[in-house]
């Protein structure tokens, strides 16, 4: 690593908005008597928005609704690809997108005004669609424990997926909605190798921490899957069937996959952060995403941006199938019961 490496960061520059007609820059640096870019100390931000619950309309995305009790994320995941969404609120995608946290602690009261619309057609809601509704600040913050409260009162299906072994401090209420099928679980899970992990989610939960995740989720009867994402050539693509192997002998009951997708400034957080820790395949690493997404690192094509296409997206495909076949054969997720709904609360006796 570089001298002046931000440790703990998964992202080492403060990247441009494009929204912003200024921006600070350090290309003469040669003239400046101190640090013009240094480790941000993590600041807490509330939001205050008139709805929370989203439709998700892109069409290779298998959720109805989302709800995302926080904006920005501390984890630090160098590809994550909601950072471009940090640019709305005028932060970078960079460090500010893992420093400059921004906080919904009206969620659950807006969460309970969209249930009691009447005319509301029950669907499951995703936790998070964006970022990890379990981060750390989770801990301090509760927001996620009260949003699932309010599901458990109205008895409304909702789906969790999350790298943070934080979600088990919420084992009674996800019990309480799995004995009435309105719960599913995905832990989400890159790599098996410490040193990669760390250095590309700095602030996440451990692989062995998220594969004990799995089997407490299993053992309460939660129905838990892992979700193997995102894959990216030359790091970590090597590592399906053992991820899928040891993820179903922990108790997942599915397992899905995305391809690495860089658009906007996530390529420049990405492209920084590979060139900084693995120097010696960086070019190899970004041609084969680029070769993935039709020569280009930005892809927002339906379909092939989530999974790839081509000959190393094929590979990685016939991979992940052949993974899933012989470790999750006999095994699948229960469905989402929508008949439990209760149409007012608890109040509501169903005479």
């Amino acid at each position: 690593m570089e001298e002046g490496y931000f440790k703990g960061r998964g992202s080492q520059v403060q990247t441009g908005n494009r929204f912003l007609e200024r921006r600070v820059v350090s290309e003469h640096i040669e003239g400046l008597d101190e640090e013009l870019i240094s480790i941000p100390k993590t600041e807490v931000f509330f939001e205050h928005p008139k709805t929370i619950v989203n439709p998700v309309k892109s069409p290779d995305i298998p959720l109805a609704f989302s709800l995302n009790p926080y904006q920005g994320c501390e984890h630090g995941c160098s590809y994550c690809y909601a950072r471009n969404t940090h640019e709305f609120y005028g932060f970078t995608a960079g460090l500010d997108f893992e420093t400059k946290l921004m906080a919904k602690p009206d969620a659950p009261g807006l969460l309970e005004k969209f249930l009691l619309n009447p005319r509301w057609k029950v669907a499951p809601i995703s936790l998070s669609g964006n970022t990890d509704c379990y981060q750390p600040l989770e801990r301090e913050m509760g927001i996620t424990r009260r949003l699932l409260e309010v599901f458990v009162k109205y008895r409304h299906p909702v789906g969790l997926i999350t790298k943070n072994s934080l979600i088990l401090r919420d084992l009674d209420l996800l019990q309480d909605l799995a004995k009435d099928g309105l719960v599913q679980v995905f832990i989400s899970i890159t790599t098996l190798n410490e040193d990669l992990r760390r250095r590309m989610e700095p602030r996440t939960a451990s692989a062995i921490k998220r594969m004990r995740t799995i089997e407490e989720l299993s053992k309460a009867n939660i129905p838990v899957g892992v979700m193997n994402a995102p894959i990216i050539p030359g790091l970590n693509h090597h590592e399906i069937p053992s991820i899928l192997k040891m993820a179903s002998e922990n108790g997942a009951l599915g397992a899905g996959m995305t391809a690495v997708r860089l658009n906007g400034k996530v390529g420049e957080v990405f492209s920084d952060w590979l060139k900084k820790n693995f120097p010696d395949r960086h070019q190899k690493v970004m041609n084969q995403v680029a070769e993935m997404h039709g020569g280009s690192i930005n892809d927002s094509q339906f379909g092939r941006r989530m999974r790839g296409d081509g000959p190393v997206a094929t590979m990685i495909q016939q991979l992940f199938r052949q993974a899933r076949k012989k470790y999750f054969a006999d095994k699948s997720f229960p469905a989402f019961n929508e008949k439990a709904f209760r149409r007012g609360g608890n109040l509501n006796l169903g005479f």
